[in-house]
């Protein structure tokens, strides 16, 4: 499915996302070139409502692309794979976030469970806070280590 392509492309299940270096005017074309390319080569029709083009990096000259005659729109973020991408990378978006639905939890269990004794809320956090915490840490934090990991 990717002859002739010479950028990346990465494939999901419902999604498929063309990436790529663009330092000048030609990368950028060079892009394009591959996403039409893929497109008929493919027999691929996509809803252009979802198409959404993410700059990254200081000195990207921010190419304009287009499928068929209309142009795609820019976003200065995307959720990836759950995990919020944005053209800084910074991560904070994504921590708050997290933050934010853990405390939502956290929140429901101090409504809805009268004890506060630690064999009752342990059990708790570990299935239902932490997850929210955790949650592509491994991005945030490469060197982050499990709690298995700690104990091997």
């Amino acid at each position: 499915m990717e002859s002739g392509i010479k950028h990346t492309l990465s494939k999901f299940a419902d999604a498929t996302e063309l990436s790529g270096v663009v330092n000048v005017l030609e990368g950028g074309d060079a892009i394009q070139k591959d996403l039409e390319r893929w497109a008929c080569v493919n027999h691929m029709k996509f809803n252009k409502a979802k198409c959404k083009v993410l700059y990254m990096g200081r000195c990207n000259p921010k190419h304009n692309y287009r499928l068929g005659g209309e142009w795609i729109e820019s976003r200065p973020e995307k959720k990836d794979l759950g995990a919020l991408v944005g053209e800084k990378l910074n991560v904070s978006q994504q921590c708050a976030l997290a933050a934010q639905k853990a405390n939502h939890v956290l929140g429901c269990v101090k409504s809805s469970v009268t004890s506060r004794l630690c064999e009752v809320i342990l059990p708790l956090y570990s299935t239902l806070m932490r997850p929210h915490l955790e949650y592509c840490i491994q991005l945030w934090g490469p060197q982050y280590k499990t709690d298995m990991e700690l104990l091997e």
